[in-house]
């Protein structure tokens, strides 16, 4: 049986959490910072868990991401 290929965008995009959970990046941290208060950047250098609704997708493109 062959082995599944995985997404690699999708792969280094997301991480699984020790507990299983997936988490991903948050948007608005490349560009454009100074005017937002820090604040608002400590929140975006956070991982930010996966809304349920694209938890199967993500795991469908990336079988082997983790737990």
């Amino acid at each position: 049986m062959p082995k599944i290929r995985s997404h690699k965008g999708t792969q280094k995009r997301f991480r699984v959490s020790g507990t299983g959970k997936l988490l991903r990046r948050s948007a608005f941290q490349s560009h454009l910072l100074e005017h937002k208060s820090a604040k608002r950047k400590r929140g975006y250098a956070r991982q930010h868990p996966v809304a349920p609704s694209d938890r199967r997708q993500i795991r469908r493109d990336a079988p082997y991401l983790g737990a």
